[in-house]
This record gives structure tokens, sequence and C-alpha cells, in this order.
């Protein structure tokens, strides 16, 4: 044994990821008239079994759709208030500055280097400034 193959049988045992194969399956000694019976007898249960939980699904699904409809959807009011405010008359300078740059990048295509971040944050902040009062108020 050299060198090298201490080393690699070292490697070998350290390492946790090492090529594991599986064990091939022992030879069980077939029995002629009763294996085939009973091969017949799992096989009709084991349809059986598979059919029983696809039956079963449908229901859980109508079950799940029920609970569903039951929960009402909860609507965040801020994102209501903010988007009114976009569409007031107090933001409408930032809206229309964002538009603007929108329809001017998209017009450009790919070759544009320009984005519209700086009139998006400004339109948001008008909106989130404009909604801020409200918001206190409704939930208040």
């Amino acid at each position: 044994m050299g060198f090298w193959d201490a080393v690699t049988d070292l490697i070998d045992a350290a390492t946790p990821w090492a090529t594991v194969e599986a064990e091939a399956p022992a030879d069980i000694p077939a029995e002629t008239a009763p294996a085939s019976e009973s091969t017949e007898e799992t096989t009709a249960e084991t349809k059986a079994e598979e059919s029983a939980p696809a039956a079963e699904e449908p229901e859980e699904e109508a079950e799940e759709e029920e609970e569903e409809e039951d929960e009402d959807e909860i609507v965040d009011p801020k994102e209501t208030l903010e988007e009114e405010c976009r569409n007031s008359k107090e933001c409408a300078p930032a809206k229309h500055h964002y538009d603007e740059c929108a329809a001017r990048v998209t017009g450009a295509g790919a070759d544009s280097k320009e984005d519209c971040v700086e009139e998006f944050f400004h339109l948001v902040h008008c909106a989130t400034q404009c909604a801020a009062p409200k918001l206190w108020n409704a939930l208040k």
C-alpha cells in the first residue's frame, strides 16, 4: 500500500458524501401455487387501497374551498387609501411626471438607460403623505 492509497482511503472515510451503493435484494425462493394466489390477492387489495384515497381527495378539496369561501378577504385600508391618493389632485403632478417617464422609457425600448425610479418614489411618497392622516382616522 502506497502513500497515495492511504491518503485516498482517509479521504474516502472522512467524506460524508461518498458514493453509496444499494445492496441487491435478497433472493426469496418462490413457491409455485400459493405464491400466485397470494399475488392475486395482494394486487386486488392494492387496487382497492389506491381507489379509496382517490375518492377522498375531491371531498377534502371541497371542504378546503368551503373554508376559503367562509374566510372574508381582509383588505388593507392603507393600499386603498394610497390608491385613492395617487389618483387625487394632490398627487396629480407626481403621477403626471411618472406616467410621462414610463411612456418615454417604454417607447425607447431596450436601448434606453433611463429608468423611472425617482419619479416612482416621488409618487409613492406623495401617496403615503396623503394617506397617512386618513389611515390613522380609519384605524382609530
